[in-house]
């Protein structure tokens, strides 16, 4: 009677290929995908009081915890549910493998591996006392900088909100602290039984595993107070336009012990009048006459660094061609390497000319005997 009842047990669950929707042959990038993809879809985050897509979303971490696992994957081949008896408590007892796969199932989404640490009991930093630390926010502030100040580097002066300690009661919250009666101090309460159980946040104390029987009057409890705060930032020189730089602990503060977040500057970079920048090389283009190409000159040409060189323009060059100066480009970040300058040479021609500038020109023509034959073009595929 009692493998009856056993055999009745194992048959009320699914198979664990047919739960994710997969062949006995599937790969593990197969079975990572279908998990995904039937978390997705019932996390009950996203199905809130909805006991189906829960209970879905349970049978797809059992199931793919046995077959993410090559031993438990071969017992279950082999031997089916009751090979799962070999492996301490059973299929869905030990859920390390789901939660240790889930940040790069998901992306390192944040949301849903702290729903699963709080679903399973795994994760969270737990400090001593048992109350769980928790990291605070990190912040983003924006700032745009001139193309000169990006490529040589700058200090600005930014303003800024965040949360900090109490300044009234350095952080505690209040007086007459006292262990949560509701999680015992230990910051978290589990409910549920059987092969699942959630463990969440204790709402009473917040996860801090104690409560205060007199708040602090300026921050009713919390522990923090906003501050503004103004702070010197220097730029580096070589930062481009979409660089980010993190000020580390200058977020807002920890909670219960946890580190105190990031300040993070996005930079946005002004465009150039005449440079264009790519990578650590830039780009300038400058207009040469008629007489210049054809002859060759020495022209200034202006500089990232606000000073102008002087480039000799080989007689003859053609419209489009680019020189190189060396070393001319943007300071590597953070390194002593720069890049080039490029100069592309454009030859204008002249709209209007004197009746003896044309025929100065009709002279030339003939006397160097032009030839307006065309040329073959190069295709490359």
């Amino acid at each position: 009677m009692l493998l009856s009842a056993v055999k009745g047990l194992y048959m009320a669950k699914r198979d664990y290929y047919e739960v994710l929707g997969v062949s006995k042959t599937a790969s593990e990038d197969e079975i990572k995908k279908a998990y995904r993809k039937l978390a997705m879809q019932n996390h009950p985050d996203t199905h809130p009081n909805d006991k189906a897509a829960e209970e879905r979303f349970k049978e797809a971490s059992e199931a793919y915890e046995v077959l993410s696992d090559p031993k438990k994957r071969s017992a279950y081949d082999q031997f089916g549910f009751s090979g799962m008896n070999d492996f301490q408590g059973g299929a869905a007892g030990n859920y390390s493998n789901v939660y240790r796969d889930f940040s790069d199932i998901f992306g390192g989404s944040s949301g849903f591996s702290d729903f699963f640490s709080s679903f399973f009991g795994g994760g969270g930093r737990q400090q001593r006392g048992g109350s769980y630390g928790e990291p605070g926010a990190s912040l983003r502030y924006d700032i745009t900088i001139t193309f000169s100040e990006a490529v040589n580097g700058c200090k600005k002066e930014i303003s800024f909100g965040h949360k900090v300690k109490c300044s009234s009661c350095g952080g505690t919250g209040g007086t007459g602290k006292k262990t949560c009666p509701t999680c015992h101090g230990t910051g978290r309460v589990t409910r549920g039984n059987g092969f699942f159980q959630m463990a969440s946040t204790c709402t009473n104390c917040g996860g801090s595993g104690y409560v205060i029987e007199h708040p602090c009057a300026s921050c009713h409890g919390t522990g923090t107070e906003v501050k503004n705060e103004k702070l010197s930032v220097t730029i580096p020189a070589g930062v481009d336009d979409g660089s980010r730089l993190t000020l580390r602990g200058k977020g807002d503060a920890g909670i219960n012990g946890g580190p105190d977040g990031d300040l993070v500057l996005f930079i946005t970079v002004r465009p150039d009048k005449y440079f264009v920048r790519e990578g650590n090389d830039v780009y300038l283009q400058i207009p040469i006459s008629i007489t210049q190409a054809a002859l060759g000159s020495s022209v200034l040409v202006p500089t990232i660094d606000g000073i102008n060189i002087k480039m000799d323009i080989p007689a003859g060059i053609q419209s489009g061609t680019m020189l190189r100066v060396k070393g001319k480009g943007v300071p590597q970040l953070r390194g002593s390497s720069r890049g080039d300058m490029y100069i592309r040479v454009m030859v204008e021609t002249p709209r209007r000319l004197s009746l003896k500038a044309k025929e100065l020109l009709k002279e030339l023509r003939n006397e160097i005997k032009e030839d307006s034959s065309p040329e073959p073009m190069e295709f490359h595929s």
